[in-house]
């Protein structure tokens, strides 16, 4: 389970963790998002995760805390990229600026890529709203899952390239 801001590069270590160990991929932005960025509804989203999350093996990106529990019981290993907000909003800068128009390869199929006031604000705030209670539910399950906090691409690379 890969958790972090958005611009953290919660997809990018998830895609490298596929390569590596081959477990199926599932990235949950494909997953929540329909053409033309509508949201699915909030009384299917749930549904959606638990099926998906009751697959045998999985990397999941994506943080959707509506649906946190239903994956921190089935995960074995959960990953928080606890990266600085200066980062994020660098990196989804870019991100929109490389990629504006087009939908990227972890995103539902008709969300291309575009500038969002509402997102940026979401990016900038997220470490200030979210972080705090974040840490403190992956916290409660560190008896039972292993848990990797990662603060820079640095310390992901080392996990990375010590998985056997």
């Amino acid at each position: 389970m890969v958790l972090g801001c958005c611009g953290a590069g919660k997809s990018t270590l998830a895609k490298k963790l596929h390569r590596k160990t081959g477990l199926e991929l599932i990235h949950l932005d494909q997953h929540y998002w329909n053409a033309d960025w509508v949201e699915t509804d909030d009384e299917k989203w749930p549904a959606i995760v638990e099926q998906l999350a009751a697959k045998e093996n999985w990397i999941i990106d994506g943080n959707y805390s509506s649906t946190f529990d239903v994956r921190l019981k089935r995960a074995d290993t959960i990953i928080y990229l606890d990266y600085p907000t200066w980062r994020c909003l660098w990196r989804v800068s870019k991100r929109i600026w490389e990629n504006n128009g087009i939908t990227r390869s972890d995103m539902a199929e008709g969300c291309p890529e575009r500038f969002d006031w509402e997102f940026i604000h979401y990016v900038a705030t997220f470490n200030l709203r979210k972080r705090k209670g974040l840490l403190k539910k992956i916290n409660s399950y560190q008896k039972e899952k292993s848990i990797h906090i990662f603060q820079n691409d640095k310390e992901a690379q080392q996990f990375l390239d010590n998985l056997t």
